[in-house]
């Protein structure tokens, strides 16, 4: 079911959201607003569901001469291996490298992990991204066998 609303805005914001919804390139208002809202309430989630759970990326830049950081960071992973589905490490020249990580799990965990990472000397940049999941246990059968697996939906 859709409902509808109306909303005024000042002209200033108004010409500032037509903007951006034209470089975003959003094919209507609508689209633009329902994107907003969703990127809000996550961020609202978060900080009111701490004990919900998340996918998140996690991406940040580092130094790789700062002395043994790159080695940190991938302990970091590797102690965290049961939220890191997965890393991507890029060389951007020849001192700095950025990484993208793919995290789920617990919302607390996942931020608390992210911080960890972020607040070490010689990272930079480093920004989290989390989008609240629910998880639901599932048991499916292929022929004569079955396997159980998660299944991770986001919520709005």
């Amino acid at each position: 079911m859709t409902e509808r609303f109306t909303v005024s805005l000042d002209k200033d914001l108004a010409e500032a959201f037509e903007t951006y919804r034209e470089q975003v390139g959003y094919a209507s208002r609508s689209e633009a607003v329902r994107d907003l809202l969703r990127g809000f309430l996550a961020r609202e989630r978060a900080a009111t569901e701490p004990d919900g759970n998340c996918v998140g990326v996690l991406t940040y830049v580092y130094d790789h001469h700062n002395g043994d950081l790159g080695q940190q960071l991938t302990r970091a992973q590797h102690d965290h291996h049961d939220l890191t589905v997965a890393t991507m490490h890029v060389h951007l020249d020849h001192d700095f490298c950025l990484e993208t990580s793919v995290l789920r799990g617990p919302l607390a965990r996942v931020k608390e992990f992210s911080n960890q990472l972020i607040s070490r000397r010689g990272v930079r940049h480093g920004e989290l991204h989390l989008v609240p999941v629910t998880v639901e246990d599932d048991v499916h059968s292929h022929g004569e066998h079955q396997h159980a697996h998660e299944h991770i939906t986001p919520r709005d």
